[in-house]
């Protein structure tokens, strides 16, 4: 992604900032920290004589090359998200025609609240999670048009295709591809919904003990909710314990009891494919790192036991 120089910046944000209210002035601009595939930045000014914030997410690389249209997608689906009650940061534009900004980008609502991975009581926080993603997977978008959302089935089918020259043996990617390669795909029981695509702790806000806003969903798309289902048990998982991730999956369950939930193996399983080959890469201590592969481990094993592996 090409950079701006600070003065261009600093045109480039006033000019955005104008498009959310005309008589708007620039304060200041500030970048956030989290995000690996877009650069976001949060904005400051003022407007009808009061202080406003919002955010500018300028998509990676990697984002464009799944969509070239990325910026609009999901200032589509947060649009609907919003309308729909979904906790979301309410969108203000997009725009990809690079004539402010190097890279396409969306502007939102800034959201005040924190990330938890390292809550006190994480019961109630586990629980919570389990609340919003069962909200996601159960709102009927019937009346709307998703197909600009990519199908979850090719995501998965692309991944499990990627085999490596060298397997990530920490994270047992063999015995997981060994495993997907003879079954893939599976056939589908559960009626495509809404997913996320990438819900995890770190992509929650929270404001006191509530959950202000799901945020990043450019991997979002359409499939079996499982797959968002999976990929949350195995970060409860990692970051909280497996008390955490039981307690998760119990409640999931009984607020989804009309699903099927025979193939979870299977997509607990590309779940834990995803970092294969990755997670050195994550910033992590050594120390957190080690629990994490443990923990990766017992997931993996578990699936592996439920399919009598």
């Amino acid at each position: 992604m090409a950079e701006c120089t600070e003065d261009a910046a600093y045109a480039a944000f006033t000019k955005i900032i104008k498009k959310i209210e005309h008589q708007a002035k620039l304060l200041r601009i500030w970048n956030l920290q989290g995000g690996v595939s877009a650069q976001t930045t949060a904005v400051e000014f003022e407007a009808g004589g009061h202080c406003k914030r919002a955010v500018v997410r300028q998509y990676g690389e990697a984002n464009l090359r799944s969509n070239s249209h990325i910026a609009r997608s999901e200032w589509k689906l947060l649009n609907l998200l919003h309308a729909a009650g979904i906790p979301v940061p309410k969108p203000y534009f997009a725009d990809e025609s690079a004539n402010l900004l190097p890279a396409p980008y969306i502007v939102i609502e800034f959201i005040e609240g924190q990330t938890r991975t390292e809550p006190a009581d994480v019961h109630p926080l586990v629980r919570k999670m389990g609340d919003v993603l069962a909200k996601i997977h159960s709102h009927k978008f019937s009346e709307h048009d998703l197909s600009f959302l990519p199908a979850q089935e090719h995501a998965a089918a692309s991944l499990i295709a990627a085999r490596p020259a060298k397997l990530d043996d920490s994270l047992s990617e063999g015995r997981i591809r060994d495993t997907l390669e003879q079954v893939w795909p599976p056939p589908q029981k559960n009626k495509s919904a809404l997913l996320h695509g990438d819900f995890w702790p770190g992509n929650l806000l929270w404001k006191v003990d509530q959950i202000a806003a799901v945020i990043d969903w450019e991997d979002a798309g359409c499939g079996d909710p499982l797959s968002d289902f999976a990929n949350a048990r195995l970060e409860i998982l990692m970051f909280f314990g497996i008390e955490s991730m039981n307690e998760f999956t119990r409640h999931y369950r009984s607020l989804m009891a009309s699903l099927e939930y025979t193939n979870l193996p299977y997509w607990d399983l590309i779940a834990a494919l995803r970092p294969a080959g990755r997670m050195s890469g994550f910033g992590l201590d050594r120390e957190t790192l080690l629990k994490f592969r443990e923990r990766h481990k017992r997931f993996v094993n578990q699936a592996l036991d439920r399919l009598n592996l």
